[in-house]
């Protein structure tokens, strides 16, 4: 058993200050058509939050490497790193839905996990093929083997008929062949534009309507979703996808390139803390409101896998009290 800092409540919640902050700035942005003015505040503002949590942090999923990132480049140390502070690993998304987010849409929303030190999967690569279920479907999926079978299993597990599961799927034409193999099959889905973070914890929420999550999308929002998965019970399965001239390369020296990554393999250890934030309304979150006065209302779901408990915590922030760095501006 891991005996971290993670097992001290408090950190949860310092963490949501963290996602609460880059949610707010980057909500600032929203509809306004500008996701990288959008993403740039929600990265600032999740930076400047961090330096106030007393962990010695390690970004492992983030904005890419320190030479085309400023702020939260994989390998950065995050964190007050005090005396007493534990190591750990850092996977973020400060702005998970930059579209969603510039158009003024759904299910944007702003996300940390983090776990013990070496226990989060750290990839470069762009994009991983995910195949993800809640719960009661774990241990019926198997991303090597054809959609059809898979959706029939779950199906199965879920005690439903074929044509009762939903399927989600990324809005993108290098999804045609799934999206015509289910209706081929005459199960329902639900197509969304952005935001697979969010489509991958969609599974595990008996509210959600949703019951697997299959497609092509960002390799670390992979990391992500296993994090919250494995807060949730459920199961996510992946496999890297060449993109790239340096990946297919990889890929065709690399016998193990394609090999499966389980839910453990994303996220290992015991104890595992998923925080977001929502920026625009969602299926799982609010989005953020600003109120007369100075006020602002943010909507947050922290998850911790070792108890199972999940929260939803509904703030009110007066911004005239906070500091600047709180508030999504620059110092």
């Amino acid at each position: 058993m891991e005996t971290t800092k993670l097992m001290d409540r408090d950190l949860a919640l310092e963490l949501a200050r963290v996602t609460e902050a880059a949610a707010i700035g980057s909500a600032k942005w929203l509809g306004r058509g500008d996701k990288e003015a959008a993403d740039q505040a929600a990265v600032s503002s999740m930076r400047h939050m961090f330096s106030t949590v007393d962990i010695d942090g390690v970004v492992v999923i983030g904005e890419g490497e320190k030479d085309e990132a400023p702020m939260l480049y994989i390998g950065e140390q995050i964190g007050k790193a005090g005396p007493d502070a534990d190591a750990v690993d850092i996977a973020v998304d400060p702005l998970d839905g930059t579209t969603s987010t510039a158009k003024g849409t759904a299910n944007a929303i702003s996300v940390i996990a983090v776990a013990g030190r070496g226990k989060l999967y750290h990839t470069k690569n762009y994009y991983m093929e995910k195949l993800a279920v809640g719960p009661k479907a774990k241990g019926h999926i198997d991303i090597t083997k054809p959609l059809k079978e898979n959706i029939i299993n779950v199906a199965k597990a879920l005690n439903k008929k074929v044509e009762d599961v939903t399927v989600t799927i990324l809005e993108r034409d290098r999804h045609n062949n799934l999206i015509a193999q289910c209706r081929q099959l005459g199960c329902r889905i639900k197509l969304f534009r952005d935001g697979d973070v969010g489509a991958a914890i969609a599974t595990a929420l008996d509210d959600s309507g949703i019951d697997i999550m299959v497609g092509i999308g960002g390799a670390p929002e992979g990391v992500l979703a296993a994090a919250a998965l494995k807060c949730l019970g459920g199961e996510i399965q992946g496999r890297l996808h060449a993109h790239t001239s340096e990946e297919i390369h990889q890929a065709q020296t690399n016998p193990h390139y394609y090999d499966v990554l389980t839910t453990d393999d994303l996220a290992a250890g015991d104890d595992i803390l998923f925080i977001a934030t929502g920026v625009s309304d969602g299926d799982m979150l609010k989005g953020v409101r600003f109120m007369a006065d100075n006020i602002v209302k943010t909507h947050t779901i922290v998850m911790r896998s070792a108890s199972g408990t999940i929260r939803f915590i509904e703030a009110i922030h007066n911004m005239n009290k906070k500091p600047v760095y709180a508030q999504g501006d620059e110092k």
